[in-house]
């Protein structure tokens, strides 16, 4: 019980334990809430690009310098701030740049970032046989994570890979947001 609860509980006079408790539940709703992300959704989060080309720029705005272009369509990015039209994001090379919101999409891709051949195991558990492999740099559509695993589609082959080996299938932050 809060101490807030308590003094106004002694204030009052005579109340009973469930009114305290039902005191305390009302102040801690009355307290201020998160601070909302102007699209509502969570910083930070995944998203991958919807275009083959998209500017990256050092700032909220096409007034800002163009850093790079990327150049890869389905590239998985981790939003880590946003205005209500950019997204600041975090890329696999650990680049921070501003693209647009219209630029991104809501499907969730991994990249294997390892420099090796990722397996992709037909079951989640180590030791089953693999079902295919995810070369190093290739891209995978990101179906779910659940139990520290995650399945993973590429080209005609699925299998499931342990969260946090490819690139985007952690929600860890990915990047030193200090640059």
């Amino acid at each position: 019980m809060t101490s807030v609860a308590i003094g106004l509980a002694a204030a009052l006079g005579g109340i009973t334990l469930a009114s305290i408790s039902l005191t305390g539940a009302t102040l801690a709703r009355a307290a201020p809430a998160e601070r909302q992300t102007p699209s509502g959704m969570p910083v930070p989060r995944y998203v991958s690009l919807k275009f083959d080309k998209v500017n990256a720029r050092a700032g909220p705005g096409d007034d800002h310098r163009l850093l790079f272009v990327y150049r890869v369509r389905g590239l998985p990015l981790q939003v880590i701030a946003e205005t209500s039209e950019w997204r600041r994001v975090c890329d696999p090379e650990g680049a921070l740049a501003w693209v647009h919101k219209r630029t991104t999409d809501g499907r969730r891709t991994a990249m294997n970032t390892t420099g090796q051949a990722v397996p992709m195991l037909k079951r989640p558990k180590d030791g089953y046989k693999p079902a295919a492999f995810l070369n190093p740099k290739a891209l995978a559509a990101l179906d779910r994570c659940e139990k520290g695993w995650c399945k993973v589609k590429a080209d005609h082959a699925s299998g499931w890979v342990r969260e946090g080996v490819l690139w985007g299938t952690t929600d860890a932050p990915q990047c030193r947001t200090g640059q």
